[in-house]
């Protein structure tokens, strides 16, 4: 089980929570004609929160030497695995790590202008820019 985190397009989002349920409930699916790993399929300003993004939560699919360098160096709990979407990214941490990537997260989508949603929380906080 992880600790499971999404930011989101706010433009092609339902405001309301039911609506942005069914919408999430979409989006999860994965039934979009791309690879889920190709942040290129996804808008400029998730690309741009990505991007700063990894340098601190690096994706799992990283190569054996950086993967055995952060596990030397203790940090390799901070691999995440990704789902990148068109419209999502979505996240999934350590529960180690769920406090500082819950931080980390919210503040870089009001940073870069995205939706964050609390996937793992148990209230379902929806953040919009």
């Amino acid at each position: 089980m992880s600790y499971d985190l999404m930011v989101f397009d706010p433009a092609k989002a339902p405001v309301d929570k039911a609506s942005f349920m069914r919408w999430y409930g979409e989006q999860t699916k994965w039934a979009e004609d791309h690879s889920y790993s190709d942040i290129k399929v996804s808008s400029e300003q998730l690309q741009c929160f990505y991007e700063e993004f990894i340098l601190t939560f690096p994706s799992m699919n990283v190569d054996d030497d950086v993967f055995e360098a952060m596990e030397e160096a203790g940090t390799d709990n901070r691999l995440t695995e990704y789902s990148l979407g068109k419209e999502v990214i979505y996240a999934a941490f350590a529960w180690s790590v769920a406090e500082e990537a819950y931080k980390m997260m919210s503040e870089l989508a009001r940073k870069h202008k995205v939706g964050f949603f609390d996937v793992s929380g148990s209230d379902g906080e929806i953040i919009r820019p």
